[in-house]
């Protein structure tokens, strides 16, 4: 087997330059063990076994590239895993913490994000090329247009480097947007200080209607607005709230419920 075939349905652009490749793969540590997300034909794969000490998984959902990794990389056939990583058991693979690198399909990819924040206290660091569009969203600061809820709920978390764009011509197929290397380091925050369903809740609701003044835009949310309408917070709008002051507008939700009268 030469060479696999992108599949339009998977997303898959294979990366081709092997720069670029090196660059990705020198951007994560060896502090602990690795999955690697899509690894396709292996070009990051080729790099990562030759960094001494690794202890590397890549899990591939195309049976196709699955084959090809197993009959060119014999050194970890034992650990490539076909399957769907959205649908896999982190826990019962790494017992203990592991960091994820992967160019990722972009059409799942913030999919993908979601599930290492719900296993944010297994993965400490993440090294992942993506849409530029998304890498920017999620690397971008309050009052940028680029901020929004994927920004909110991952920077709570981890520290967010976005290290650099790629562009299309190093891809086969081609794909019809700009790609980027971001970074995600986890950081020392062990809990929010608050009902943290609450806090996506507050974070995803005002920023579905992310034009208006958060007292409009959080009316969805069943609590006493009137005891804090005067709050400075209300008054604007939810790219301008940093996480800290999220986690405080989810604590006056939590603590001005509605009482029967």
């Amino acid at each position: 087997m030469n060479k696999v075939r992108a599949k339009k349905h998977l997303g898959q652009h294979f990366l081709t330059d092997l720069g670029i490749a090196q660059k990705i793969v020198d951007s994560i540590s060896l502090d602990h063990p690795i999955l690697e997300i899509g690894p396709g034909m292996g070009v990051l794969t080729k790099f990562l076994i030759r960094r001494p000490g690794i202890d590397l998984h890549v899990i591939e959902i195309d049976r196709e590239s699955v084959e090809y990794l197993q009959n060119n990389f014999p050194e970890i056939r034992s650990k490539i895993i076909s399957g769907d990583f959205l649908k896999l058991d982190l826990k019962k693979l790494f017992p203990q913490s592991f960091s994820v690198i992967g160019n990722l399909p972009y059409n799942i990819s913030s999919q993908i994000f979601f599930k290492v924040l719900e296993n944010r206290n297994q993965v400490p660091e993440l090294v992942a090329m993506i849409q530029k569009e998304v890498a920017q969203r999620i690397a971008s600061a309050p009052k940028c247009k680029e901020y929004g809820i994927l920004s909110v709920l991952l920077q709570a978390y981890y520290d967010i480097e976005y290290l650099f764009t790629v562009h299309e011509h190093v891809f086969s197929p081609p794909p019809k947007v700009k790609s980027a290397v971001i970074r995600l380091r986890r950081n020392n925050r062990e809990s929010l200080g608050c009902n943290e369903t609450l806090f996506k809740q507050v974070v995803k609701t005002t920023f579905n209607q992310r034009r208006k003044a958060i007292r409009n835009s959080i009316k969805a949310i069943s609590f006493n607005r009137e005891a804090i309408v005067d709050h400075l917070l209300l008054t604007k709008r939810p790219e301008h709230l940093s996480v800290d002051e999220f986690v405080e507008l989810t604590n006056l939700v939590e603590q001005n419920p509605l009482r029967d009268r």
